[in-house]
């Protein structure tokens, strides 16, 4: 793989100003170009990586931001187990764009961060409630090829979660399999977003080796 600059890097402290990702990131230009940028500016502080390489299909990258703006309307579900979720199928998948950025908005949002540290090795330590640990179980299970959800586990979550819930929940974790698999495909890689508002770096996934 090569090796690109990101589109729109800063120097913003903590984050990474190189990336490997397998086909370079498209010049973001035009009047749809010039505002996409100030939008994401304004919200990240800097465009991410990935906006360029989608750059190349404006049409992918703009049904991406609709379908993923839908998703984060949804409210049936309690946020902290959609965004646990979340994290949990980029830990396994590994995303490592979606981990840091999941880990980042869930400061944005005021969830427990601590906790959102703790994903990548959710069963190893034993600050999850039950709830929880099945949410992260179920992520897994659903990521798995083939899937391997069990009756037992979708009782449970139901019960705790009620039919809507359980929907929208199973929904997210389809949503983050399609986001976090291209991500991975493309070679798009952290964007160092957590490190940059000073959070603490990630639990490491048991079994994967540390790369700094």
């Amino acid at each position: 793989m090569t090796t690109y600059q990101p589109v729109g890097a800063t120097t913003d402290a903590g984050a990474d100003t190189g990336h490997t990702t397998r086909i370079p990131p498209a010049k973001i230009s035009g009047v749809k170009g010039v505002l996409i940028r100030r939008m994401i500016e304004k919200k990240l502080g800097r465009v991410p990586t990935a906006v360029g390489i989608f750059w190349h299909n404006p049409k992918v990258l703009f049904a991406s931001f609709g379908l993923g703006g839908k998703v984060q309307k949804w409210n049936a579900c309690d946020e902290s187990l959609k965004s646990f979720a979340h994290m949990a199928v980029a830990s396994l998948v590994g995303c490592t764009w979606c981990l840091d950025f999941n880990y980042f908005e869930a400061r944005n949002k005021g969830l427990d961060i601590e906790k959102a540290r703790e994903i990548p090795r959710w069963r190893e330590v034993n600050v999850f409630t039950a709830l929880e640990r099945d949410v992260l179980e179920y992520a897994e299970a659903m990521s798995q090829t083939p899937p391997t959800v069990t009756d037992e586990l979708v009782d449970r979550l139901h019960a705790e979660l009620g039919s809507a819930a359980m929907v929208e929940l199973t929904s997210v974790i389809a949503f983050a399999n399609m986001s976090t698999r291209g991500n991975v495909a493309l070679g798009i890689e952290s964007d160092g977003f957590a490190a940059a508002c000073g959070l603490k770096p990630l639990a490491e996934r048991p079994g994967v080796a540390s790369t700094s």
